[in-house]
């Protein structure tokens, strides 16, 4: 009998299969920009393992590209086809749900599965992904409380579900917690790439800035070889520099780090979901702040423009509107919007989430760049309560409170602009009169 590093039955040709499969796991954990080449090697061993055909599909719906979706699809039948174990058949259908876009259907197999195995870490941390990118912090935490009693530092992938645990309870807003989990994760693996980051989000949620810049500076010397989440760990530092003050900082940052062209991780995906929404956020607050950000927008609206049509990410879409919009690309933004209208009326899980947030925020991002700034606080009012269904942080989903707020000033709409600011003092710990993207409107609007 063959097993994996977490001890659970697996369908393999050998030990050293299984063994090879493990090294892709790892790789995937720990944010390794060499998973895709391991799991190559994983194929070229075993194309008939099972779990290897899982791990081709789920590879391919990270990427978030509707492109690879069929490739995702051929590989749940095959994994279907193959599986040797009940657990692996229910692994294929999770896999299939989410190429069909039905992340319901996924999200509810893989608890299925963690519920009889929780040491089956690929089912875990699939679902942390899933739920993050529908805005499910309670569905990612009770996930996490479920198995974490289960597992120890004995078991294999440990970091991975301390570094987790972090994460959602930072997004449900237990920092304590979090924190706490965070640094015991980094103490394990200085590596651990996902663990840096929930502690760099509870150290931006707190206005800690100071100490978010040292925590990522001396992380940064274990940070080699690993893969995209290394421009998103630049942008937290940026975005600390940004609260300071610091634009020319904020701009080196970009230009060497998360937005760095040359770099070969953007050379080798330059379209990738989070480094566009980690350049399009920054360029649209940095224009906030009367910055010249040059001719930076021009490539981001390239690679939008390209995309139009591809609605899987609901909170790249606001993004990739920014840059057509900054551009002046408004013809490609208006199909871009016709595409999002006809995708909202597919089946699938996404489909009543562009319907009532990501298109109602893009008609903003879009009136706001035509200075219709009245139109641009009607369009997104609606969608203000629901727009966490997209996805993304707090963190993140703080680039369109700036916009509405922004709007909202400029259209002289002193109720909307107080709703804003009461709802984001209502869950970030710092106070807007404290907070550079806000502080100007707390002054001017009277509680």
């Amino acid at each position: 009998m063959t097993t994996d590093a977490q001890g659970l039955v697996i369908t393999a040709a050998s030990d050293a299969v299984a063994r090879a499969y493990d090294h892709v796991i790892e790789g995937y954990l720990r944010y390794r920009a060499d998973a895709g080449l391991r799991l190559n090697a994983l194929l070229e061993a075993d194309a008939e393992m099972p779990m290897a055909q899982v791990l081709k599909g789920a590879f391919a719906m990270l990427a978030f590209n509707q492109g690879t979706v069929p490739r995702a699809r051929d590989a749940a039948a095959q994994a279907a086809r193959l599986a040797g174990t009940a657990r692996e058949g229910a692994h294929a259908a999770a896999l299939a749900a989410w190429a069909e876009g039905e992340l319901d259907a996924a999200l509810s197999a893989w608890e299925a599965i963690m519920a009889d195995h929780p040491h089956d870490i690929l089912a875990f941390r699939l679902h942390h992904f899933c739920a993050f990118w529908l805005g499910r912090a309670g569905q990612m935490l009770r996930a996490v409380d479920a198995v974490a009693p289960r597992w120890s530092a004995a078991i294999p992938g440990f970091g991975s579900i301390l570094a987790c645990r972090c994460f959602a309870n930072e997004e449900c807003g237990n920092y304590q917690v979090a924190e706490e989990s965070g640094r015991a994760a980094v103490a394990l693996d200085p590596a651990d790439l996902w663990a840096t980051h929930g502690v760099a989000h509870i150290l931006e949620m707190q206005g800690r800035r100071g100490e978010g810049i040292a925590w990522l500076k001396a992380l940064e010397p274990h940070w080699d070889g690993g893969s995209n989440l290394l421009h998103h760990l630049w942008w937290h530092r940026a975005m600390y520099h940004l609260e300071r003050g610091e634009h020319e900082e904020v701009l080196a940052l970009y230009d060497r780090g998360f937005r760095n062209l040359a770099s070969p991780l953007t050379q080798a995906v330059p379209d990738l979901y989070i480094d566009v929404q980690n350049a399009a956020s920054m360029l649209f607050r940095l224009a906030r702040h009367g910055v010249d950000v040059g001719d930076r927008w021009v490539e981001l609206a390239d690679k939008a423009e390209a995309r139009i049509g591809d609605c899987l990410s609901a909170f790249t879409l606001p993004h990739w509107m920014m840059a057509l919009a900054a551009t002046g690309r408004f013809q490609a933004a208006s199909r871009m919007l016709d595409a999002m209208r006809d995708a909202a009326r597919r089946p699938g899980t996404v489909a009543p989430i562009l319907r009532d947030a990501a298109i109602p925020v893009c008609e903003a991002v879009l009136a706001h760049a035509r200075g219709d700034h009245a139109g641009a606080v009607a369009a997104m009012r609606p969608a203000i309560g629901v727009m966490h269904r997209m996805g993304g942080s707090h963190a993140q989903q703080d680039v369109l409170e700036q916009l509405f707020l922004d709007a909202a000033m400029k259209a002289g709409a002193e109720e909307d602009a107080r709703m804003l600011l009461e709802r984001v003092a209502g869950r970030h710990p710092v106070p807007p009169e404290r907070r550079v993207g806000y502080a100007e409107a707390a002054r001017a609007v009277r509680h």
